[in-house]
């Protein structure tokens, strides 16, 4: 008896086997094609490879190129910028031996000496500032911080001129001292991030923004600085109380721009998104 289904399945086979057939007849006719192809795209990769290299070479040699010549010119941008300038260095809290580093050799060879670094106690010790004021008009520190932003303006006045109230106020007032507290004839501060709150915060700035304005009524150059990608940067706060700053004290650009703008020049230097130029004009170099 005819059985259909047996039907259906040899057609059904016989179709797959052609399939399969015609299948392997392509790929062993295009075998050679396909082997061209990879040998032409595997050509094509070496020589873009071997083009990146050589421009990476290149622009490598001319990085090198530049950076050489800005460290041998620095000597001639710097020198004598600040002859015979005593230079102190502050820090608004925790100190840091890389800046501290930084502005050794940005000064080296301006004439200019870093002749004390200091690091102001923060929050401060009212306790301790008010023991050491005395009988004068800063002894109620410790119960009444009104006074505070004038006992920052009265420092800072005396870090340039010198005065008693420094010297008697120096333990209490900083948390570190490597050589004199003043006088300075020009003053380079690095605030530090902080994470301060309340009554500490409050003080902490009452502090400082007298500090601040202390140093600057004396009309000697006050510049803030910080290493490139200081978070959250201090650029802003600096701004806020109207000093120049550099925000890239660890490179070359950065010490060249911090010696100009000790020796006069203002604004806001280095390569971060709140410079406004990276170096002072040539009127700043050529002064």
């Amino acid at each position: 008896m005819f059985d259909f289904r047996y039907h259906a399945v040899s057609l059904a086979a016989v179709l797959v086997a052609l399939a399969v057939g015609v299948l392997l007849g392509v790929a062993i006719g295009d075998a050679g094609l396909v082997s061209s192809a990879e040998k032409q795209v595997r050509a094509s990769l070496r020589d873009d490879v071997r083009s990146a290299q050589a421009k990476e070479q290149e622009s490598a040699a001319a990085l090198s190129g530049e950076r050489r010549y800005v460290r041998d010119s620095y000597p001639f941008v710097v020198s004598r910028k600040l002859q015979g300038r005593q230079v102190g260095l502050i820090f608004l809290g925790k100190p840091s031996d890389q800046v501290a580093a930084d502005v050794r050799r940005a000064l080296a060879g301006s004439g200019g000496q870093l002749t004390g670094t200091l690091a102001l106690r923060e929050p401060p010790d009212l306790v301790a500032l008010a023991d050491a004021a005395g009988n004068g008009r800063f002894a109620q520190l410790d119960t009444s911080t009104r006074s505070l932003p004038a006992f920052g303006r009265t420092i800072g006045r005396q870090l340039v001129l010198g005065g008693a109230l420094l010297r008697r106020e120096a333990r209490a007032l900083f948390s570190s001292r490597a050589g004199d507290f003043g006088p300075f004839d020009a003053v380079v501060l690095a605030r530090s991030p902080r994470a301060l709150s309340g009554d500490s915060a409050a003080n902490t700035n009452a502090l400082e923004g007298g500090l601040v304005s202390g140093l600057t009524t004396t009309r000697i150059s006050v510049v803030g600085v910080q290493r490139s990608g200081t978070l959250p940067t201090q650029i802003i706060w600096y701004q806020d109380h109207q000093l120049t700053s550099v925000d890239n004290i660890e490179q070359t650009s950065g010490q060249a721009a911090l010696v100009l703008t000790l020796a006069g020049a203002e604004g806001t230097f280095g390569d971060g998104a709140n410079a406004g130029a990276l170096l002072p004009g040539p009127e700043a170099a050529a002064r």
